[in-house]
């Protein structure tokens, strides 16, 4: 039992990667652009749910409003700023950066250095008796949130007319708006929810991760291995990807803490020399 436990450990955490991961993965995927500000998108987007919740006490009018607050941010950046050098990656990569260290700062600033938690919604507090254990409602909550996120993002991707437009735009942008479709929109929209999938993820992660400072650069290298694993660009390489690595980061914190880093980036390190695009990338 003690195996399940480790392997539904990893499978949450895999699941928050995932909501991260798969932001970050149709940003780059489908406008080629490696966005560093991910990272921030997450740790902000959770301080303003524990904001919001410390005001309302309510857990969804903290989702909701940290979704549409990163999301409005995000669409700001990417039309102001990110658009001036439209498929130019280093200054692309260079300014999502610097936003990285000014949200970073501007976190510490606005809400202290101390770590803090959101409080897990009633409806999801206590656990459910398995053998000699018990695992927490909210962990499981996770997960299936998680996989309805995936659900979701694939029938939007592969079965909408939106969906349709952003590949077809991404294939071909010039013959796309001599169709009339308005690329420029699609890229914004799509911007905004990447970022805000990275603030739904921390909000989530925050009754169980905590919200800290630094906490951003650390899930945006995550983030990163997740998407290298699974393959730039791919919602099913994000979600392959985020399991392995959740899994893993949960059994060698656990059977192998002084190599918990190890048996994440090893495994990663062997998938690139194997396959160089990842497990479901583009050859």
């Amino acid at each position: 039992m003690t195996w399940v436990i480790h392997i539904l450990n990893g499978v949450a955490f895999g699941m928050l990667l995932f909501l991260l991961a798969a932001g970050l993965s149709l940003i780059y995927g489908l406008m080629r652009i490696l966005n560093l500000t991910h990272g921030s998108f997450y740790l902000v987007g959770g301080y303003i749910g524990l904001s919001v919740m410390q005001v309302t006490g309510s857990f969804v009018l903290a989702l909701i409003a940290a979704v549409a607050a990163i999301a409005l941010l995000g669409a700001v950046i990417e039309r102001f700023f990110l658009r001036r050098f439209h498929l130019d990656e280093l200054p692309q990569t260079l300014l999502t950066f610097g936003f990285l260290f000014i949200f970073s700062d501007l976190s510490l600033w606005i809400w202290g250095g101390d770590p803090l938690m959101l409080n897990v919604p009633r409806l999801f507090q206590g656990s459910v008796p398995m053998g000699y254990y018990s695992y927490p409602y909210y962990r499981l909550f996770l997960i299936a949130v998680g996989l309805l996120v995936a659900l979701g993002l694939w029938w939007f991707q592969e079965r909408t007319r939106l969906g349709t437009m952003l590949r077809a735009g991404v294939d071909d942008a010039e013959i796309a708006r001599a169709l009339g479709i308005n690329v420029s929109l699609l890229f914004t929209l799509i911007f905004a929810v990447g970022a805000g999938l990275a603030a739904f993820a921390g909000v989530l992660a925050g009754p169980v991760l905590s919200l800290y400072p630094g906490a951003d650069f650390e899930v945006l290298i995550f983030a990163f291995v997740v998407v290298i694993v699974g393959g730039l660009g791919s919602l099913r390489g994000a979600l392959a990807g985020a399991l392995l690595v959740g899994i893993l980061d949960d059994f060698g914190k656990a059977f192998f803490p002084q190599f918990a880093l190890f048996t994440v980036f090893v495994p990663m390190a062997v998938i690139l020399v194997l396959r160089p695009t990842g497990l479901f990338g583009r050859q």
